[in-house]
């Protein structure tokens, strides 16, 4: 360093800028702090000294400092070297600040981040995840909500999942739907807009949709599928043929194992008018004694959202049975476990509940 820079005004000695304070360790360094750093560094000391000289800070602290505060200055000379500003170190150092963002709540909590990869990985949304945690009583370090999970998805924050790895991600977009048309391929049975007002309370278990989910083009095996309008309960059949023959085969099988709780359980059931339900008498019809076991409700056509329940829930099993599959090729076996992961399934519109938590709840009530 050159002698003419190796004072400031007012500062001719070591001893004059010697500070005494106790070391601030894990503390920014101050504005006064960075007004020393320059007067001892235009004394000659080394980065350990500058450190020892402010209370025991760190040499590579020091060294950090001065590498963020360096400028280029001539002598009288017109020599060029370099020299530390306090103004310039204090402009870099507020430059990071309001470019720092807060600190990742998860970042030292590895057991929930490996934790939510895992769940998230097996089919599972952040709402769910979260929630699985609450239900199940499990313990971790820090609580994040799901919106946090999102942002973290979103910004790539995670090792080993992104947002590509959701099991459904809304654009915010809803479907225009049009003007409903009249029904004309069932005459005979009772529009849904017959349906007593209080089933769309949803309030009173035991009304249910029904629907089938189809397999590859060109082949036979399909999904029956029964939602319960309350409790969002599945019941998932694998049947041989869309026909209603098969369709009343299990509606008749459902009864003979739940007798006369059958019409307690299947208080009413609505559907598409999709041929395999056009028998609507036959699915109302008891075996054992011809009697009226259920109330059988048409939903107008192309108006899906009229069975809501029964999309939403399809998707869920478009998870494990994509479109384009031969169904055929899934055991009684896989078809259960499905229908299981859906009961219990967390679900938002449950307050958290699944839905075999949810038919519990109604039970007991």
């Amino acid at each position: 360093m050159l002698s003419e820079n190796r004072t400031l005004p007012g500062v001719t000695t070591l001893e004059r800028v010697k500070n005494n304070t106790k070391s601030r360790k894990g503390k920014h360094i101050t504005y006064e702090e960075r007004i020393k750093i320059e007067a001892l560094y235009k004394l000659g000391l080394t980065p350990a000294c500058i450190g020892e000289q402010l209370g025991g800070r760190n040499r590579r602290t020091i060294e950090r400092e001065l590498s963020k505060g360096m400028v280029d200055q001539l002598t009288s000379k017109l020599l060029l070297y370099k020299a530390y500003s306090a103004d310039v170190g204090q402009q870099e150092h507020d430059k990071r600040g309001t470019a720092k963002g807060p600190l990742l709540k998860i970042g030292k909590d590895h057991k929930l981040a490996e934790y939510i990869e895992v769940s998230i990985k097996s089919g599972n949304s952040p709402y769910v995840t979260l929630q699985n945690i609450e239900n199940n009583g499990l313990q971790f370090e820090t609580n994040i909500c799901s919106k946090t999970v999102y942002n973290y998805l979103d910004n790539n924050l995670f090792l080993h999942i992104s947002n590509k790895d959701l099991p459904v991600k809304k654009n915010g977009k809803k479907r225009d739907y049009h003007k409903i048309r009249q029904a004309i391929t069932n005459i005979k049975g009772i529009s849904i807009s017959e349906r007593p007002a209080n089933i769309d309370d949803r309030k009173e278990y035991g009304h249910w949709e029904m629907d089938t989910v189809v397999g590859k083009q060109g082949t036979k095996t399909t999904l029956l599928v029964l939602s319960e309008r309350a409790t969002r309960k599945e019941l998932i059949f694998k049947i041989n043929s869309k026909s209603q023959n098969e369709v009343i085969r299990i509606l008749n099988r459902l009864e003979r194992k739940l007798g006369k709780e059958f019409s307690n359980t299947f208080k009413t059931i609505t559907c598409d008018n999709g041929g395999e339900f056009l028998d609507f008498e036959s699915v109302e019809k008891s075996i054992k004694n011809k009697q009226k076991r259920t109330q059988v409700y048409f939903a107008h056509p192309y108006s899906a959202w009229e069975r809501g329940t029964n999309e939403n829930i399809n998707k869920m099993i478009r998870r494990f049975v994509p479109k384009g599959v031969d169904i055929s090729a899934f055991s009684h076996k896989e078809i259960e476990r499905i229908q299981n992961w859906i009961n219990n399934y967390p679900r938002r519109i449950l307050d958290g509940l699944s839905a075999n938590m949810a038919v519990q709840k109604y039970m007991a009530a």
